[in-house]
């Protein structure tokens, strides 16, 4: 019998330009407080104002857009305020899900974490956002599962748009690179050792140090 299972779904358009879209705001070419005009969209993009509404709509969701009213859509405005907050809960959220996979982390989910951590060094020497975002995502989300995690898991992906975007602006500074691979390698190495208070201190450290970039940045633009 023939298989008609497709393994992999091919991109839609309105994925392909909500990426495209994402990375520009990531990216500062669309700053924060600027509007979003459909017709401009269209005519950068060659696509349909359904696309782009959809598109802008899907973006709302990961709180990378927000709507004014007589203002239509911009890119949402991002404070410290509103980041220290974003920290707060990645640094308790990320902190237990750490400790508890030192502390039941098995030989393959050990195997299975180092396999993601070098895909993260790769995306760090790659230059490109979009790919490193992907692969810290894919790092963490082994972390949050090896721990059984789930719901909290669930709570940072509806912040990912936000972190991903502070994640963006830390990695701007010129050494950030090589310290916040190396930062998350300590994590990874303290989950290998079966070790919970390691972890919570590595985590703490990685955050700490994304933290305070970030809130000069805010602080002093």
């Amino acid at each position: 019998m023939t298989n008609l299972k497709i393994d992999q779904p091919p991109q839609t358009l309105r994925n392909i330009v909500t990426d495209k879209m994402r990375e520009a705001i990531l990216s500062g070419f669309f700053k924060s407080g600027e509007r979003l005009v459909e017709r401009t969209l269209c005519d950068q993009l060659g696509v349909s104002r359904t696309v782009v509404r959809e598109a802008i709509r899907y973006l709302e969701a990961e709180g990378l857009v927000e709507f004014l009213p007589n203002r239509g859509p911009i890119v949402a405005h991002l404070d410290w305020p509103q980041a220290k907050q974003i920290y707060k809960i990645r640094r308790l959220l990320e902190t237990d899900a750490a400790r508890d996979c030192a502390a039941c982390a098995d030989t393959q989910t050990k195997s299975e974490l180092k396999v993601a951590l070098d895909a993260l060094g790769a995306a760090y020497e790659s230059g490109s956002p979009q790919v490193l975002f992907s692969a810290s995502a894919a790092f963490y989300n082994k972390i949050f599962t090896a721990a059984g995690h789930e719901i909290s898991w669930d709570v940072v992906n509806r912040l990912n748009g936000r972190i991903s975007r502070l994640r963006s602006m830390t990695l701007s500074t010129s050494d950030r690179h090589r310290a916040g691979f190396a930062q998350m390698t300590r994590i990874y190495e303290a989950i290998k050792a079966n070790d919970p208070d390691a972890a919570e201190e590595a985590v703490h450290a990685h955050i700490d140090t994304a933290s305070e970039i970030a809130r000069k940045q805010l602080t002093e633009a």
